[in-house]
């Protein structure tokens, strides 16, 4: 049996780092989507505020297959 998958992209955002970024992207999208099989960082971003980090950016492409 064949399966289709399908392909979205979100961006999702921590104050702590990239890897939570990642999993508060992961976790939001499993809310959503059913059948979630994957995903894998598109870009990452940082924003500054006097030279501290104040929030981690990840844009993720995120595979699901259709019912």
């Amino acid at each position: 049996m064949s399966s289709v998958a399908r392909i979205t992209e979100i961006s999702a955002e921590s104050k702590k780092s990239f890897a939570d970024a990642i999993e508060v992207g992961v976790k939001r999208a499993n809310k959503t989507l059913r059948n979630v099989t994957g995903a894998w960082v598109q870009d990452q971003e940082l924003s500054c505020k006097k030279g501290k980090i104040t929030c981690y950016r990840v844009k993720l492409k995120v595979t699901f297959i259709l019912d």
